[in-house]
Order: C-alpha cells, then sequence, then structure tokens
C-alpha cells in the first residue's frame, strides 16, 4: 500500500485499492494501522505521503508489538523490490528480524477451514465441513464450534471432547474472534494455527490480541504413522482408482478406429465420456475425483491437461485419477498411459526408457536410503536413454525433451 502511494501520489481511494491489490475496506484499515505506525498520509486530491519516509514510524504514543514489525518489514520489502528506496546505511538496524519458527507443539491450536476439503481441519476432527471452528486446549480437551445446521452431523462424526454451536460467528463469519475470546476466557493468549489458514483469520486473531503462529510442522509427524484404520482406508482408496481406471481403459479397448480417431457407440469416443464411466464408478465405491485426466493427443503432452473431445487413435492417453473417499476423506492415485491402435516407434523407445527407470528406482530403495537417491536413479536412467528431467544435474543433453 505504501509503496502504490509513494510510487504514483494523487490517487483516489477506487485507484488506490486497484494498485494494492485490496478491498476498499482492506484500504481503510491499513490506512489506519500506517497513520497508527507514524506515516503522514494525507488525502487532499489525492493519497500523498507528506514527508520523507521513515521505516520506524514517527507516533511514540504507543510501544510496537510483533505485528507492527511484521508489517514494517513487509513494507520495507515491497518499498525496496518496488525500487523505490534503500537505505545501504541502516538497512540492517531498521528492519525487524524476522522470528524464529516456533515449533513447540505445546500451545493450543486453532483451527479455521479453508473449505470442505481441508486436510488439516479433517485430520483434527474427523469432520469435513465448509465454516467452522476447532481449538485444542490439550490432549483431550478440545472443542469443535459450528452453524446450527451442522450442530447434529458434528455430534454424530467428528472425533472431539466437546461439540457447541454458535449462531452469530457462522452468520458474521467471525471465528477468529469467538477463537479470541474463548482463549481470554482460559487465560491464554498465544496460540498455533494451521498453515492453510486464510489471511483473513490470521488478522482477526492477532486483532483480537491472540499472539497467534503458524505451525509449519503441524501434523506432519502424526502422518507420518498410519493406524490400522487409516491404512486400510488408503487401500480403499486405491482400489477405488484401479476400478476407475480399468473402466477407462476397457471403454478405450472396446471402441474402433475410424479416420484417425476413436468411435464408440456410434459417435467419437470423448474424453467426456470415459469421464462420465470413471465417475460413475467411483461413486457407486463412496469416492469421487472432479479434476481427474483423461487426455488424448496431442495435447496430453501439456502436463495437468485434463483432456476435452475426441480421443485420437494411434496415439498417447493419459489417464489420471486420484479418487477422495466421500467418508474417510483418504485418497488414491493410479496414472496409466494407453495406446489404441498402432504403437509409434518412439512411443515404444519411451516405454522401454519408463521400465527400466522404474527398476532402477525400485531397486535403489531400502531403509535408510535417502529419498533422493531412487528418484536420482530413475533421473539417470532417463538420461542415459536420452531425455532429459527438471532435476539438477540430470537434465540431458541439449536439445533433450
Amino acid at each position: 500500500m505504501l509503496a502504490a502511494i509513494i510510487a504514483e501520489p494523487g490517487l483516489n481511494p477506487l485507484e488506490l485499492a486497484d494498485k494494492a491489490g485490496v478491498s476498499e475496506r482492506t484500504l481503510r484499515r491499513d490506512l489506519v494501522q500506517l497513520r497508527e505506525l507514524g506515516y503522514e498520509v494525507a488525502y487532499t486530491s489525492g493519497y500523498e505521503v507528506q514527508e520523507k519516509l521513515n521505516l520506524e514510524g514517527r507516533s511514540k504514543q504507543r510501544q510496537r508489538s510483533r505485528g507492527d514489525d511484521a508489517l514494517l518489514q513487509a513494507v520495507a520489502q515491497a518499498v525496496e523490490s518496488a525500487g523505490l528506496w534503500r537505505d545501504t546505511e541502516r538497512v540492517g538496524s531498521v528492519l525487524p528480524k524476522r522470528p524464529k519458527t516456533r515449533r513447540s507443539g505445546k500451545d493450543p491450536l486453532v483451527l479455521i477451514p479453508s473449505g470442505d476439503a481441508d486436510a488439516d481441519f479433517v485430520y483434527a476432527t474427523n469432520f469435513a465441513v465448509e465454516s467452522a471452528l476447532y481449538i485444542r486446549f490439550a490432549a483431550n480437551d478440545d472443542v469443535l464450534v459450528t452453524s446450527p445446521l451442522e450442530f447434529d452431523r458434528a455430534r454424530t462424526q467428528a472425533r472431539v471432547a466437546s461439540v457447541v454451536e454458535d449462531r452469530e460467528a457462522y452468520v458474521h463469519q467471525a471465528w477468529a474472534r469467538l477463537a479470541a475470546r474463548m482463549l481470554r476466557d482460559r487465560g491464554i493468549s498465544e496460540a498455533r494455527v494451521s498453515p492453510n489458514l486464510k489471511a483473513i483469520h490470521l488478522d482477526d486473531l492477532r486483532a483480537s490480541g491472540v499472539d497467534a503462529y503458524v505451525d509449519r510442522e503441524l501434523f506432519v509427524a502424526e502422518r507420518r504413522h498410519k493406524s490400522a484404520e487409516e491404512a486400510a482406508a488408503i487401500e480403499q482408496a486405491q482400489k477405488a482408482a484401479e476400478a476407475a481406471v480399468v473402466e477407462v481403459v476397457r471403454g478405450l479397448a472396446q471402441a474402433e478406429v475410424r479416420d484417425g480417431f476413436l468411435w464408440s457407440n456410434g459417435g467419437p469416443l470423448t474424453s467426456e465420456k470415459l469421464y462420465g464411466r470413471a465417475q460413475q464408478t467411483l461413486g457407486d465405491l463412496g469416492f469421487t475425483c472432479p479434476d481427474m485426466i483423461i487426455a488424448g493427443s496431442p495435447e496430453c503432452a501439456l502436463p495437468h491437461y485434463r483432456g476435452t473431445g475426441p480421443i485420437k487413435a494411434n496415439a498417447p492417453v493419459i489417464i489420471d485419477i486420484f479418487p477422495t473417499s466421500r467418508t474417510t476423506h483418504f485418497h488414491g492415485d493410479l496414472t496409466r498411459t494407453v495406446v489404441v491402435g498402432d504403437i509409434s516407434e518412439e512411443v515404444r523407445r519411451m516405454h522401454a526408457a519408463i521400465l527400466q527407470a522404474l527398476d532402477a528406482g525400485i531397486e535403489s530403495i531400502a531403509v535408510g536410503v535417502p529419498c533422493q537417491e531412487p528418484h536420482h536413479a530413475v533421473c539417470q536412467v532417463l538420461v542415459d536413454r536420452g531425455y532429459a528431467t527438471t532435476t539438477k544435474g540430470f537434465e540431458g543433453n541439449e536439445g533433450a525433451a
């Protein structure tokens, strides 16, 4: 915001909000905060900074908090990256040092889902929901707060000590402010949050007096150890992926070749028709995969191209299906490449290289072996076969693809 004002003084509110990439509401709030820090931002015919930029701020009415330091650092970086200012003499002393990441894992945990597929929220609660609040004060002392609409389902499905409802927090999306009040009632002022937390909720937590910080290692260690129940859920998800891929391959195998394209049931066989068959198979098993890939050539050479339109014969078709269980929320994943019709020599050569690379990768896997070693073994085979990779040191010969 400050960088935009300095770069183009005289912007009106709409123009300034657009330049800074924020809403007018955020614009007003941030201007108040800048003024509290001592920046003389005034509006005459447009917004202007009246005096020389001072990164320490000019106001001495209150002591700077950690949030102020974070703002000052962001302002300094924005202004400097815009080429508007650089203090080579004082930059080391002016800019606040970035605080070290805290990973104690002992502070209370506050989760507000970013959507019904928020993995951290689902893992903590066993409850998928678009909007809610979860607080873990300590082991076996946690609470899930939902809207009245979701309350009964939460009591049935969630694995938490307590479930309560709060209509006002739901209606006004005031989950962060509610969390701050609940923490304050217990005399708690510090809490961890998920990396998935939306910035607006993090901002609201801090504005409400909670020293909230992102736990970048949240649930990482726990997820590395699967219970028997979790392992079974993953196996079911993988079986669902296999069933869907088999259904797509069956549809391809049953098609006939006409004028270079695949035909089925009197019309062209399309990605959309195959998608429908796969989705039906998954649905029957309690899974879904709205973003699956069933892509014909030549577009399938584009990474993560979803596929659309008629499928060409005599060329690769990439199938990538990664279903999610609608009950356990675990995923499966399976990718296969299929050619219907004549297989070109180039595709045969690529297939042989892939098989050899796969064998090399599997053979190099052992307990205690760094994960990069199997990866590098695979890359080396591909490079030796004349192909390129994006891994540093295994880019291949110039011109290789």
